[in-house]
């Protein structure tokens, strides 16, 4: 469990992503690879969440073992389960549950749940989750990470949500304290231009 997170915060720019066409999901997954992305987040957002979270399992086996790849947007201990099942290295949640919590701890799985004020992040704390994701990010804000973080010494700060695709906001958001950037549609876009994208990555993940 403290591999995945080392991955994390070694390789802390983490694309956020989801689509319905299982091509789509493998051309997103082996690009971000390329580019070198280490740490994968495939959402459940959509009614072929499960069978297209497996594809991307199955070609990372085979083909980019050095992927910690986890599932988003768990909201339900039956998901939670179902994606253990599917072999996610990690479960990412909006919410705080304790049956969650439980069912990560149960199959020994990093479980980053998602907080907003500091009686949520407590919560989390107390449910024995070593990171916590700090969203909305772009409505909570940089100022909010800063002030709360020395209350929390212990834990790692994931934000994600509406954080623009700009060096300078990035680099505003690890100096604040964050261990790592959920970054979505943005990043993706530039999916469309590999080389693009491989330089964009490079220099994200060195900012921090």
């Amino acid at each position: 469990m403290n591999t995945i997170i080392n991955t994390i915060e070694a390789y802390p720019i983490i694309p956020v992503y989801y689509h319905n066409d299982p091509a789509r999901c493998i051309e997103a997954f082996n690009r971000s690879y390329q580019a070198g992305i280490r740490v994968f987040e495939f959402v459940n957002r959509g009614e072929k969440a499960e069978e297209n979270f497996k594809k991307i399992v199955d070609y990372r086996d085979k083909y980019a073992k050095e992927i910690v790849l986890g599932a988003g947007t768990i909201t339900s201990r039956k998901q939670a389960e179902t994606f253990i099942g599917l072999n996610a290295d990690f479960l990412v949640s909006p919410v705080v549950l304790p049956e969650i919590a439980e069912a990560a701890a149960i199959h020994h799985k990093i479980w980053i749940p998602g907080a907003m004020t500091p009686t949520e992040i407590a919560i989390c704390s107390n449910l024995g989750a070593k990171m916590i994701k700090i969203f909305p990010a772009s409505v909570i804000g940089t100022s909010f990470l800063k002030g709360i973080k020395p209350l929390f010494p212990h834990l790692k700060f994931m934000v994600t949500g509406g954080i623009p695709l700009e060096i300078e906001e990035i680099k505003k958001w690890f100096e604040a304290g964050a261990s790592a950037i959920g970054l979505g549609e943005a990043l993706l876009k530039l999916l469309e231009s590999p080389d693009e994208f491989h330089k964009l990555i490079n220099t994200l993940i060195y900012s921090k």
